[in-house]
């Protein structure tokens, strides 16, 4: 695996001291405001339309975030001020300050965040608190995000490369995972379709761990956000197969 550049090494680079030319005058721009920048809405779209995603990131922040704005037109500034700051950190621009104020907002505004931001967005958090908070717990506490999503999107890569999202479960092959042992690989066994309590377990200890922190509810929002209607994911479709009620591991019907 490739190393990171050093910091020494990244100064050299003319394009990372270009990627943030202007980072001052957004900030300048910003509020800690919050229930203002709920109330208000981003120009662009009507609020509940569906948002205009950009695809790649341009080298000038002021394009950038122009094009950021279309994702969150019609939905509370909030959001987009959330958006805003990962972008300037990302970019290096006043790094510790810029993280300190997305903190504050998110301790300030936690249920609105993890409620009303997208999949997307609540793992870019939580990469920014693994790269940047100071409290360990926080950073151990939010890798869980990132290790939840990206899996998951891994397989749905897949399953969308082998268009494999027409098929259908095997009887045969459900059969044989409840009456013996099937093998994956390296000592691990299968997912016992409908029964098994492996993910009622887990969220049990995911739940013990995102407790060490007010901000673990961002976790844990993730985690429920792949078990709801509408998110086709595999954590979705063996809620759909389960069958046994003490072995659950989502909220509500």
């Amino acid at each position: 695996m490739k190393r990171r550049k050093t910091s020494f090494e990244k100064w050299f680079s003319f394009n990372r001291h270009r990627r943030r030319f202007g980072a001052a005058a957004v900030v300048a721009q910003q509020s800690e405001d919050w229930q203002a920048l709920k109330d208000a809405l981003v120009p662009g779209g009507p609020q509940g339309s569906e948002p205009s995603y950009a695809h790649g990131a341009s080298p000038d922040l002021g394009e950038h975030l122009r094009r950021l704005q279309g994702e969150f037109a019609g939905q509370p500034q909030l959001l987009y001020q959330h958006a805003q700051l990962i972008v300037l950190i990302r970019r290096e621009a006043d790094v510790a300050g810029n993280y300190q104020r997305l903190e504050r907002m998110w301790l300030a505004e936690t249920d609105f965040l993890r409620t009303r931001l997208d999949l997307r967005w609540l793992v870019a958090a939580c990469d920014t608190f693994i790269d940047h908070a100071a409290d360990p717990v926080l950073r151990a506490v939010a890798m869980n995000g990132p290790l939840l999503v990206n899996t998951i999107k891994l397989q749905e890569t897949e399953r969308y490369l082998q268009a494999a999202h027409g098929l259908s479960d095997r009887p045969d092959a459900l059969q044989a995972l409840h009456s013996h042992r099937v093998g994956l690989f390296d000592g691990l066994t299968a997912f016992i379709a409908g029964t098994d309590d492996t993910l009622r377990n887990m969220r049990w200890r995911l739940g013990d761990v995102c407790a060490l922190h007010p901000l673990g509810a961002l976790v844990l929002e993730i985690f429920d956000r792949l078990q709801r209607a509408g998110n086709d994911n595999v954590y979705l479709r063996f809620r759909q197969r389960h069958t046994r009620e003490r072995t659950r591991w989502w909220d509500g019907d």
